[in-house]
């Protein structure tokens, strides 16, 4: 009774929905061309961040390494495009990582992906107020100046940034739509701007800037005035090893938005066409856009003349080009027009995708049909980020944000690390569907199996020792993240640590093995993930151990939020849900 008592909680904890039919590729429905979905992933994607956390990477993390930082996370965002690039190929529904691990992994796998979500996407509203202010401080003269000449009977110089705020807002709400005309020309604007730094930086550049010593800083506190940032040990890696990972972990937060173009599948032509090809080319032109500003940047200005909380454009300033340091605050307002809006609302989707599949609250769903409910809701969110602007900094915020993203970046990669090995059923329109691992088994379960699988396609038998080994492999993957988070006792040469990292290594090459001995899917799919089941693991590997170089604190609240979400879940969700309503 007991037994049984287990086995009915853990089948509703994984229990997975059936997705209907797609909408059809003539359906009028389907507008957005390859060149619309590229503008929505760019558009998205090149955001403020470029604008401030560059100047935070260079000033007190990594120094001109930084181009090393930038590599890192770009490498860690193409393998979660490609893993996108498949699962939206497999499961042409709109949708997100939530969705997907739905239809993979099970309910309890997709709330805590959902939650996090929702944590990423609201600590990422927070991070462009928190620029947007930020970049006003900067601008503060010029408004002090215009205050004083023109309003200062009427309004003060703060009230200035929340009305432009406020106002900004309001005009992306009413009159912004990504896959406009405008917003086509503001995504050109964005990328011409930061074209501009990237010559500026090679015509202004020194190679000297990237090897700095201690006597070129001690002149450089002579003939400057203000406050000079740390030096570290000089040279091109001025904070060491932890400094290029801690800063490669900021910068992944520049990359952070290119999978919105998958919340638009069901509106793409030829979606398993155009989707994974404008994943791929918005991250290539996110790629090229950030390592050039990372080179001009670190070339152009010493890195301990950068201040935490400097700007991108106040870089001109120090090589006296005031003009361009203009056209660079233009930029910025560009890319906030074309973000923020995207920031917010994939919130308002997200919750009402988990209040209608009975995870969240039904009135949660009601709020979220009604337009004016929305619209008031959205007023009172924007004020709550602004009063959590004045509790958190902006670094913070970033790990928080940092933390949830990859969670759902690594649920993607398990997702098709999971799929592709998945008994499938075709239906009418060619979509790719698991089939329930509880059909007819294709044998027992024997070493010479694993090893050695007797059919050539996928079993319901072979899609559970998937699901186990993928479950034990990620596992695997976290205790060896943990230890060579430290890495100084290491390279210290303690023979424990070097014995315990050998043989994680070794089991994790053998349940990797057992996966690849497994037979896969013979679906034809327009983009499909190399090298499986190599890429989808190193994937996993690059993003847990990028999360190891947040912060204890940060830790702390990302667990108090996690403890939040089990509540709502088990609490409500796990009894509500669609799913285990039907069963």
């Amino acid at each position: 009774m007991l037994r049984q008592t287990f086995h009915t909680f853990g089948q509703k904890l994984v229990h997975r929905p059936t997705l209907g039919e797609p909408v059809a590729e003539d359906d009028p429905e389907r507008r957005l061309s390859t060149l619309d979905l590229v503008t929505l992933g760019v558009g998205r994607t090149l955001g403020v961040g470029v604008y401030v956390l560059a100047c935070e990477v260079v000033s007190n993390q990594a120094g001109p390494s930084f181009v090393i930082c930038v590599l890192i996370a770009g490498l860690s965002s193409m393998l979660a495009a490609l893993c996108y690039a498949e699962i939206t190929a497999r499961v042409p529904h709109s949708g997100s990582a939530y969705l997907y691990s739905h239809v993979t992994i099970g309910e309890l796998w997709a709330f805590i992906t959902g939650w996090n979500l929702i944590l990423s996407l609201v600590a990422n509203a927070v991070i462009y107020f928190q620029v947007l202010f930020l970049v006003f401080e900067s601008l503060r003269v010029t408004l002090q100046e215009f205050v004083l000449q023109h309003v200062s009977h009427y309004l003060r110089e703060d009230h200035i940034s929340f009305i432009f705020m406020f106002a900004l807002w309001f005009f992306m709400d009413f009159l912004y739509d990504s896959t406009s005309p405008l917003a086509k020309v503001v995504m050109l604007v964005k990328i011409l701007v930061l074209s501009f730094v990237i010559i500026t930086g090679f015509i202004k550049g020194d190679l000297h800037n990237w090897k700095l010593t201690e006597e070129d800083y001690v002149k450089a506190g002579l003939n400057d005035t203000s406050s000079l940032g740390p030096l570290g040990s000089g040279g091109f890696v001025p904070f060491g090893f932890e400094g290029i990972l801690r800063g490669a972990a900021t910068c992944f937060y520049a990359f952070i938005g290119f999978e919105e173009i998958v919340t638009r599948v069901e509106e793409a032509q030829k979606p398993q066409r155009s989707i994974p090809r404008s994943i791929v080319i918005s991250l290539f032109i996110l790629f090229v856009l950030y390592f050039g500003v990372s080179l001009a940047l670190t070339l152009m200005v010493p890195y301990y003349q950068l201040q935490p909380g400097s700007t991108l454009p106040e870089a001109f300033l120090f090589i006296g080009w005031a003009p361009a340091y203009y056209i660079l605050v233009f930029g910025f307002f560009c890319s906030f027009l074309g973000s923020i809006f995207g920031r917010i609302f994939p919130i308002y989707q997200l919750l009402h995708k988990m209040a209608e599949d009975g995870l969240l609250f039904p009135v949660i769903a009601w709020i979220l049909t009604r337009n004016i409910i929305i619209r008031m809701s959205l007023f009172i969110f924007m004020i709550i980020a602004v009063i959590m602007t004045f509790f958190f900094g902006i670094t913070d915020v970033v790990d928080l944000m940092f933390i949830g993203s990859l969670i759902s970046y690594s649920m993607v990669a398990i997702c098709v690390l999971i799929i592709r090995y998945q008994p499938e059923m075709q239906n009418d329109e060619n979509e790719t569907e698991v089939q329930d691992e509880n059909g007819p088994a294709a044998g027992r379960l024997t070493l010479q199996g694993l090893l050695f699988p007797g059919s050539p396609t996928p079993t319901p038998l072979s899609g559970r020792v998937i699901y186990v080994c993928s479950l034990l492999l990620v596992m695997l993957l976290i205790l060896l993240c943990l230890v060579l988070a430290q890495w100084p006792v290491l390279l210290s040469g303690d023979p424990v640590w070097i014995s315990v990292v050998v043989l994680l290594l070794v089991l994790i090459t053998g349940v990797t093995g057992v996966i690849w001995r497994q037979p896969q899917s013979s679906s034809s799919l327009h983009s499909k993930v190399s090298a499986l089941p190599l890429l989808p693991v190193l994937s996993i590997f690059m993003n847990v151990y990028l999360m190891m170089q947040v912060s204890a604190a940060t830790w702390i609240v990302f667990g108090v939020w996690i403890l939040i979400g089990f509540a709502i879940y088990f609490s409500y969700g796990f009894r509500y849900s669609l799913i285990s309503n039907r069963t």
